[in-house]
């Protein structure tokens, strides 16, 4: 089955490096996508699974700012970042992270390879080595990431992960590059 000519590799990608009008309001670094890791990964000729964006499914695109007050971009991410920790969201995460488990699971089943996940550094939801919370850039992973990460794992799925940034486009052409080209062939 499947023996035509797809490649059988798959990598997960943050919704906002092919969507950044879906970052929150002067948080954008691009019109669509962050341009040359995209056209690096697209030349990777591996297949894309663009995960959902959990900040816009919770909190819409807005983020639920109040257009009255004009806070700094780093106050507007801490206060993202809290409620990114509610209950609500955390359900909303785990619902997407098993969508996405079962995708990866499906791909497996039928001898396809998951290459690994780019993540968006410096996300509440979407980091994979940095997150923001409490006024700053820390270390760790998004709420969104760690909730997928297990349930992965509780699957016994492990796949690598690379976190990136839109603010450096030579890291994330790099990472993308490493993550999609050093992988072995099926």
């Amino acid at each position: 089955m499947f023996q035509d000519k797809r490649g059988k590799k798959i990598v997960l990608v943050a919704h906002c490096f092919f969507n950044q009008n879906s970052k929150i309001d002067e948080c954008a670094h691009y019109p669509g996508a962050i341009l040359e890791a995209a056209k690096a990964l697209i030349n990777t000729e591996v297949g894309i699974i663009q995960m959902p964006c959990p900040e816009m499914f919770y909190l819409g695109l807005d983020r639920q700012a109040d257009p009255k007050v004009n806070r700094a971009v780093a106050s507007e991410d801490t206060r993202v970042a809290k409620r990114m920790q509610e209950e609500q969201s955390k359900i909303l995460c785990k619902s997407m992270a098993d969508s996405i488990v079962y995708q990866v699971e499906e791909y497996t089943k039928h001898g396809f390879h998951i290459v690994g996940l780019i993540g968006m550094n410096g996300s509440p939801t979407c980091g994979v080595n940095t997150n923001w919370q409490d006024g700053q850039e820390l270390e760790g992973k998004g709420i969104f990431i760690e909730i997928l990460e297990k349930a992965l794992k509780d699957k016994e799925i492990f796949i690598n992960m690379v976190g990136i940034t839109a603010r450096n486009p030579k890291y994330a052409v790099s990472a993308v590059e490493n993550l999609c080209c050093d992988q072995p062939s099926l």
